[in-house]
């Protein structure tokens, strides 16, 4: 093909895309209507605001400063708030993310009142428990299945106390064997079930959605090596927080 026909070639194409934006700009009921047709939060006219809690698979690497980049994290939370920002630009919407690496529930506990109730939420989503199972099974902490269930509640009661509309999004806690798992994979199986086991029926009990992500996560090894998903046993691999963000997603549908 000579040069000549080349250039030409491109500036036709340029026109069109240009042409084809301009049309959009000119109708922007065109470039929404796929989300009008599928809305999956009411607009009631009332912003909302979305607060993430729990640990390191939470906290995703975010910053503690207001550095729009990083401040969401690199994982399920950041995924969730790109898509929901994305799908609803003209609401009036807000997204936290205090997730912080390493916590425990009685961590969650001791920082309550300034990284929840403070915030208010409209909606709070929670994901918490992998860290009081890693600190039975590599620290030998004593604390029990109850002893978790225990703080938990504690919370959740506190929170409908301050915040009784709030609506609660529980995430099951969850693991493959690889990694530090897969070196002890019956126990940490069977530490970690007890306190999904916990964490449904405190849904139930506060009338919250629950996420079940155990069973997610095995049936993802239908289609990809555990590796594929998480890296350690315990922390999501980019495919793995999208799985995580998916599931999130069909819940808020269910919330509203």
């Amino acid at each position: 093909m000579s040069k000549r026909v080349m250039s030409n070639s491109r500036r036709n194409f340029l026109k069109r895309a240009s042409l084809a934006g301009a049309a959009v700009m000119a109708a922007p009921g065109i470039a929404i209507a796929s989300v009008k047709g599928n809305d999956y939060l009411p607009d009631d006219g009332v912003g909302k605001t979305f607060l993430f809690q729990g640990d390191s698979i939470t906290d995703g690497g975010r910053s503690f400063d207001k550095d729009w980049n990083h401040v969401y994290g690199q994982g399920y939370a950041y995924l969730i708030t790109a898509r929901i920002n994305f799908d609803y630009p003209g609401r009036d919407y807000q997204f936290f993310n205090r997730g912080i690496s390493g916590n425990t529930v009685n961590d969650l506990a001791a920082r309550w009142q300034k990284d929840t109730l403070d915030i208010k939420p409209d909606v709070l989503s929670i994901l918490i428990g992998i860290n009081d199972v890693h600190h039975v099974i590599m620290q030998g902490d004593k604390a029990t299945a109850d002893d978790f269930g225990t703080a938990y509640d504690r919370l959740l009661t506190q929170t409908k106390a301050a915040l009784p509309d709030v609506k609660l999004i529980l995430l099951e806690p969850f693991i493959l064997p690889l990694g530090m798992v897969s070196k002890n994979p019956d126990l940490w199986a069977s530490e970690v079930q007890k306190r999904q086991v916990m964490v449904k029926a405190l849904a139930s009990k506060f009338n919250a959605i629950f996420v079940p992500l155990q069973d997610v996560f095995n049936k993802a090894l239908q289609k990809a090596k555990a590796e594929h998903w998480i890296w350690d046993g315990v922390h999501p691999m980019p495919a793995g927080h999208e799985l995580i963000a998916r599931e999130w997603m069909r819940a808020v549908k269910k919330l509203y």
